[in-house]
């Protein structure tokens, strides 16, 4: 995968996009299928000793943001690779920190294919999203969600205001429709 991109969404991309359903089984077979995590998890101990925290956050980071691994996720899978003897973990400060093993990198060697697979797929989605023009849809879609909820708060209980800004939305996801059907105003 990439370095991380430092993009200025306003907002993360995949709460929108079905990204907060990523914290549990079903978002994160959009990321990454059965079986993969295993993969993914061993390749980034194969880089440097982690704790699972860290192996958490390099994730996210190396994904651009785009998703967000659970512990839920992250700890059994660690736990599964210290039992099969991919990684060895160790208390050091505190934490347990993983190593991965000389039968984690045979592994790794051995299922060379089907990681680099994994990580192309991912990296694929990762651009299909924030490759160009999404930066600057991501932007716009920020800016609107913050100006709305701003506003939103601030009204407190006056209704009539509140059902104009709803009103307003409701126009846009119209204009929005009538573009997804090919037509374009002023053609």
């Amino acid at each position: 995968m990439r370095e991380r991109r430092d993009w200025d969404f306003g907002f993360e991309p995949f709460v929108f996009w079905g990204g907060r359903r990523g914290r549990g089984r079903r978002g994160r077979r959009h990321w990454f299928g059965s079986g993969d995590m295993k993969y993914v998890i061993l390749k980034l101990l194969s880089e440097r000793p982690m704790h699972g925290y860290e192996v958490m956050k390099e994730l996210e980071q190396q994904t651009s943001g785009c998703y967000k691994p659970s512990p839920g996720t992250v700890y059994p899978t660690l736990q599964w690779l210290e039992d099969e003897g991919l990684v060895e973990g160790r208390e050091q400060d505190g934490k347990k920190i993983y190593a991965i093993t000389e039968a984690g990198t045979a592994f790794l060697d051995e299922n060379k294919s089907t990681v680099e697979g994994i990580f192309d797929r991912v990296e694929g989605m990762i651009d299909s999203v924030l490759g160009e023009p999404m930066p600057e849809i991501n932007r716009a879609m920020g800016r609107l969600v913050s100006r709305v909820y701003r506003l939103s708060f601030g009204l407190g209980r006056d209704d009539d205001r509140r059902q104009e800004i709803v009103a307003i939305l409701e126009k846009a996801l119209t204009e929005l429709d009538f573009l997804a059907g090919g037509n374009r105003r002023g053609a």
